[in-house]
């Protein structure tokens, strides 16, 4: 009879591996160090050289750069973030206000429904619009083109594959975004406009020629533009519109539980939908 062989495993010859005892290697953080008398932040003692010495904004630029922001940096983070906070009953604002209603002990998970639409339409529109600017300049880096020839032809394969078109059009401000307009204006005003508000300004020069249409910029085109001009890390663009709506969020909050609207939101939406289904 042949032979069965057994899938029993011996532990014991595998423990007298000494590559089983030893430990992990260890993951790493630039972060923070937190100790039994001392908070150390991207290398500095959080109490001795950071609060009462940097504003918020200052703050949050040292914690993603682990450098201090220049002075023209914090005022343009500063400028985006007040552009983006606040903007009337818009679905994050809807959608926190509503889930406090309904949990008026959870305001964290109020505050985290409103940022959970954070996409490509509202809020992370920043970030792509960003990501747009980046490869234009690439783009016509590479191939020496103009940023006008390259927004053209970028723009006609945006519409050509029926996507939405980052930072572009409205529905309120249909003329022009004044935020976006501020937030251009104050970055030659700083002097930090540079090659991503002139890749901004081809597209703006090209998408109503492409698209047929008026189609304003808005200010989540102006947003990564003037940020990464004063030096803003591209990777971090969609926080800037998430750390700005989370105070806005906060202060509807206050409000819903001073002057409460949530069901009313709640009943007007009912209200504007009709059944159509089966009876």
């Amino acid at each position: 009879m042949p032979k069965i062989k057994s899938h029993i495993v011996d532990w014991t010859a595998l423990n007298s591996d000494h590559n089983l005892h030893k430990s992990p290697a260890k993951g790493h953080t630039h972060m923070a160090k937190v100790e039994l008398d001392r908070i150390t932040v991207r290398g500095l003692d959080l109490c001795k050289q950071v609060i009462g010495q940097q504003s918020f904004t200052s703050y949050f630029l040292f914690l993603l750069t682990g450098k201090q922001p220049s002075e023209k940096l914090i005022l343009a983070t500063d400028a985006t973030l007040i552009a983006i906070a606040e903007h009337g009953l818009v679905p994050s604002v809807q959608a926190a206000r509503m889930t406090l209603a309904a949990a008026p002990d959870a305001l964290q998970g109020a505050v985290a429904a409103g940022l959970l639409g954070c996409g490509s339409v509202i809020l992370g529109a920043s970030e792509t619009a960003g990501l747009l600017l980046v490869e234009l300049l690439r783009v016509s880096e590479s191939s020496g083109e103009s940023l006008d020839q390259c927004a053209e032809r970028k723009l006609q394969e945006i519409r050509k594959s029926r996507s939405a078109l980052p930072g572009f059009g409205h529905p309120t401000h249909k003329l022009a975004d004044p935020r976006a307009e501020k937030l251009l204006s104050l970055a030659h005003e700083l002097d930090i406009a540079g090659p991503h508000i002139q890749a901004l300004e081809a597209l703006d020069r090209q998408v109503e020629g492409v698209y047929q249409r008026k189609l304003p910029m808005n200010v989540s085109a102006a947003i990564p533009a003037v940020l990464l001009d004063a030096g803003f890390p591209v990777g971090a663009l969609k926080g800037v519109p998430l750390l700005a709506r989370t105070a806005s969020l906060v202060a509807h909050l206050l409000e819903e539980q001073i002057r409460p609207i949530g069901f009313k939101l709640s009943d007007a939406g009912d209200e504007a939908i009709e059944y159509d289904g089966p009876t």
